[in-house]
């Protein structure tokens, strides 16, 4: 079983699609990406949320991660918008507080968010208030997050290259190829 870091290099080396601006960021990349996969392997559910210029890639997401023919167990990643259509409608605190009550008794293994948008977005504040949150946040450097560039004429190639160094990971991650903890 390999370390997070070197399998990481090597898959971003191995593979085509990747670019050398992945293989640059890979020590930003792997401590966040390896305790959102470390998490899903406890049994967390994942609730991927997105501002309205990602949307797109919500849904790609979620259509991706279980596709036929990916060889492994179905996972559980499940598109906020689909579980409560009303975001757009939390103003108060209070509000995330009885969406996260909802979503503990929906999730009793647990559950994070994975936010990708601005950090400025209003369903960003949801996520930001889960200090378990995979965070992909566009124009703004976060702590434990990892820090897009919104107006990056790429940036919906790197978007896709992202997800598919995190879906190997994930496949890798569950047979036991990587060790995601260390």
């Amino acid at each position: 079983m390999k370390d997070l870091l070197t399998w990481t290099l090597e898959a971003i080396r191995s593979d085509d699609t990747m670019m050398s601006w992945l293989e640059e960021r890979r020590y930003e990349w792997a401590p966040i990406v390896g305790n959102a996969i470390a998490k899903i392997l406890e049994g967390q559910s994942v609730i991927i949320v997105t501002d309205d210029a990602n949307r797109w890639f919500e849904e790609y997401l979620v259509r991706q991660i279980n596709r036929p023919g990916t060889n492994r167990p179905l996972l559980p990643f499940f598109s906020f918008d689909a579980l409560y259509p009303f975001a757009d409608s939390i103003r108060k605190d209070q509000d995330i507080d009885l969406l996260f009550d909802m979503l503990g008794l929906s999730y009793p293994q647990g559950f994070f968010f994975w936010y990708i948008g601005k950090a400025d977005d209003p369903k960003a504040r949801i996520a930001l208030r889960h200090e378990e949150s995979l965070l992909w946040v566009m124009d703004e450097e976060l702590a434990n997050s990892f820090t897009l560039k919104s107006h990056d004429e790429m940036i919906d190639i790197k978007l896709l290259q992202l997800f598919r160094l995190f879906d190997k990971t994930l496949g890798a991650a569950l047979f036991a190829e990587v060790d995601v903890d260390g």
